[in-house]
C-alpha cells in the first residue's frame, strides 16, 4: 500500500501538510486553500504554486507544491 501526502513549501523553506492537491499557477492562502476570485482586498497574504515535485519512498508518495509570494501590485488585478 502506498500512502499519498501533499505538502506546500513556502519561499522560506517551511513545509506544511495539506489534505488536497494543487495545480501550477493556482493562488492559495497561508493554509494552502485555493483563493476564490475576485478577492476582497490586496491586504492578504497570497501565494502562487510555481513548481510541483513528486518524491517516492518505498511506501509513500509525497507531492511537494512550491509556493511563491504574490506581490500586492499583482493582486490588485484580482480585486473586485
Amino acid at each position: 500500500m502506498i500512502y499519498k501526502t501533499n505538502m506546500i513549501i513556502f519561499p522560506e523553506g517551511d513545509e506544511q501538510e495539506i489534505a488536497h492537491s494543487l495545480h501550477i499557477n493556482e493562488m492559495v492562502d497561508l493554509n494552502g486553500n485555493p483563493l476564490s476570485l475576485p478577492i476582497s482586498s490586496v491586504k492578504i497574504i497570497a501565494f502562487r504554486v510555481n513548481k510541483i515535485n513528486t518524491r517516492q519512498t518505498r511506501n509513500e508518495e509525497i507531492r511537494e507544491h512550491h509556493l511563491e509570494l504574490i506581490p500586492a501590485n499583482e493582486l490588485q488585478g484580482y480585486v473586485q
